[in-house]
């Protein structure tokens, strides 16, 4: 498989972590919420994903690739917390 190219700089993005933990986002209650870090405020964390963080060496932009085919857990887990917290999981996408 070819990696991921970016666009803008014409060259490939190159590994920069394996094994990459992140949270995905819900919105914490009724109504729109704007995806992404204008209403970050409105998001809380609902699965726990890994996957392999790589870098564009010309303009430096990241992206997240390689994610397992399921999350490792989710918010109603009575563990959830716990292995976002053990796993160094800061990283949260907020969009559904």
């Amino acid at each position: 498989m070819l990696k991921p190219i970016c666009f803008p700089c014409q060259r490939f993005y190159r590994p920069e972590k394996n094994g990459f933990y992140f949270i995905e986002g819900m919105p914490t209650g009724p109504g729109i919420v704007a995806p992404g870090t204008s209403m970050a405020d409105r998001w809380k964390p609902y699965k726990l994903w890994a996957g392999d963080l790589w870098r564009c060496h010309g303009c430096d932009a990241t992206i997240i690739v390689g994610t397992t085919g399921g999350p490792i857990a989710e918010h109603f887990q009575p563990d959830f917390k716990e292995q976002v917290e053990r796993l160094l999981a800061k990283y949260q996408v907020n969009d559904c």
